[in-house]
């Protein structure tokens, strides 16, 4: 049994870090963690453009702790007015790495998402001129789709529609969550990968609903049955440069994930190597997590692997119940378990 892993250091592919005081508090646990991280941009107003991007990366580096080695990757939200030139711009520039499509009102300040995916190919296709990523938040909203259907629905009237149609674009599929969305994308060409997230390689929807409603195991997409669980599982775990690291960690103050709202969003920072690394190991696979962490990425991204390295050792922490964070009460991701590793060094 092995009782240390030393791989390259990874990065994240999909993090919330928020802004102000929040965004203070909470981005050292990604940058103590990770070299770069993808970085959502639904703020309040969201960040639309290559200007607003740039400002918001500043901000980011500017709440870090001085000599922090860790680079923020700029997303811009795609909105029904997005001007493709300023995209095509703000990746010409280096200040884009990405953009994110929301469907209007599918997640957390998603209201001024795109309200009709058709209407896009204009911007995407500037998109795939340009070689920029476009992640997506694959969820359909239509009131008559369930909640546990939404993103199989997603991938049969919208997914697959525009990989067919750019068919160099290149394509996320953010937090995946079903068994239909592992075959969309192991099924895919070699444009379009998928992130999964730590909670959804250990929740299914009985972690939030059994025992009463448990708001701290809610997010979007929402956990699904077990036999999901078990398919994202065997996805991270298969060796797939397919499939790569994007916790999608999004913090909510505790009052509002305990609330008649129950906001969307499991803070998953300060623990993500620990509990992504702990699944591994369930599955006696910590030979493949370099390969899910580290390397698969920053080769669909076209970026340079890291130079540096992280070591787990086995023997984890004790998380605790809650965590300041800017001066805000946060709940985190396994609040109050041992988990089997922790982070030694980086």
């Amino acid at each position: 049994m092995a009782e240390s892993l030393t791989i390259r250091r990874p990065d994240d592919w999909h993090v919330h870090l928020r802004d102000g005081a929040m965004l203070a508090g909470v981005a050292h646990y990604t940058a103590r963690q990770f070299a770069r991280a993808i970085v959502m941009p639904n703020l309040s107003p969201p960040v639309t453009t290559t200007a607003s991007a740039r400002d918001y990366r500043a901000r980011i580096v500017d709440a870090l702790p001085a000599g922090t080695a860790f680079e923020p990757l700029m997303t811009a939200y795609l909105t029904d007015h997005t001007d493709p030139a300023d995209l095509a711009r703000g990746k010409a520039e280096g200040v884009l790495t990405a953009a994110k499509l929301y469907p209007a009102n599918a997640t957390t300040n998603s209201a001024a998402g795109v309200s009709d995916i058709a209407r896009l190919d204009r911007v995407l296709g500037a998109m795939e001129e340009a070689g920029l990523v476009l992640c997506v938040h694959g969820e359909v909203t239509d009131a008559d789709v369930d909640v546990f259907d939404r993103e199989a629905v997603f991938i049969e009237r919208h997914l697959a529609r525009m990989v067919e149609r750019f068919p160099g674009l290149k394509v996320v599929f953010e937090h995946v969550t079903t068994a239909e969305g592992v075959a969309f994308v192991e099924g895919a060409g070699a444009n379009v990968a998928g992130t999964i997230t730590p909670q959804h390689l250990h929740l299914n929807r009985n972690a939030m609903l059994v025992g009463g409603i448990r708001p701290h195991a809610y997010c979007l997409p929402v956990a699904k049955r077990e036999r999901h669980r078990l398919a994202l599982r065997r996805a991270v775990t298969s060796g797939s440069g397919k499939f790569f690291l994007g916790t999608d960690s999004a913090p909510h103050a505790r009052a509002d994930k305990e609330s008649a709202c129950g906001c969307a969003g499991i803070f998953n920072a300060p623990f993500a190597l620990e509990s992504y690394a702990a699944v591994f190991d369930q599955e006696n696979a910590l030979d493949r997590f370099e390969q899910f962490a580290s390397l698969a990425g920053p080769a669909f991204y076209g970026l340079p692997v890291n130079e540096g390295t992280i070591t787990l050792e086995r023997g984890g922490p004790a998380v605790p119940d809650t965590l300041d964070a800017g001066g805000t009460t946060v709940v985190p991701f396994h609040a109050g378990e041992t988990l089997t590793w922790r982070l030694a060094s980086g």
